[in-house]
């Protein structure tokens, strides 16, 4: 009797392992793979994230933790921002530092970062100028002046046109075009109100709205 109850005990313990041991190995089945995919899920959720996306492009290109987060959410558009800096600086070598600064200047950082991108590729360095005689002021110089025009994309157009076609020095060249850009802007401002055409020989004619008048009251006898 006693022996029988030994096989029973050894048996159940044999039982209790055996299900310790299977819920262990679960357990770390279950913490291996959130460990898998808990990475590739905070991706996902930046991903489809505006401010997220943002921040992460950011930070490739070695802007640090806190001017990605500081510029992504003062952005209005926070996608548009990280392309333009992310462009600006894989596609003309401009610290993405300095790119930042612009492209969260800009209305349109998307037409800032074509821009630039132009500008750069034509503007050269030149050791006769004292704002163009290294890297670094030739980098500013595509950023300030993309900057303070007002059609950026038209700019750089004008600088890559007329930098093929005449062979301009830089300076004179982004001079020369941002003059013209911004004045034909003004220009078209100026002229969007229409101007009244009055046939010749005849007078313009205006609709007048006749001043009500007061009734003369006979004066009393006596009142004088």
């Amino acid at each position: 009797m006693s022996q029988s109850k030994k096989v029973v005990s050894r048996s159940q313990n044999k039982q209790s392992s055996s299900i310790s041991r299977i819920f262990t190995v679960s357990v770390l089945a279950i913490a291996g793979f959130l460990t898998t995919i808990l990475p590739d899920m905070a991706i996902a959720i930046s991903s489809n994230n505006d401010y997220g996306a943002c921040a992460a492009r950011l930070l490739r290109v070695s802007l640090t933790a806190e001017a990605a987060a500081q510029a992504c959410a003062k952005a209005l558009r926070p996608r548009d921002l990280a392309d333009c800096v992310v462009k600006i600086n894989k596609q003309s070598s401009i610290p993405g530092a300095n790119a930042l600064t612009s492209c969260g200047r800009a209305r349109r950082p998307e037409d800032l970062a074509t821009c630039v991108v132009d500008v750069r590729s034509y503007v050269k360095l030149d050791v006769n100028q004292i704002a163009l005689d290294t890297e670094e002021k030739v980098n500013q110089a595509a950023l300030n002046y993309c900057g303070s025009s007002l059609l950026p994309e038209r700019f750089g157009l004008c600088v890559k046109g007329l930098g093929r076609a005449t062979q301009l020095v830089s300076k004179p060249l982004l001079d020369t075009c941002i003059d013209g850009s911004d004045s034909s802007v003004i220009g078209a401002s100026s002229s969007s109100t229409p101007s009244i055409i009055v046939p010749a020989g005849s007078s313009p004619s205006f609709e007048t709205t006749p001043v009500p008048t007061q009734p003369l009251v006979p004066a009393q006898p006596g009142t004088n």
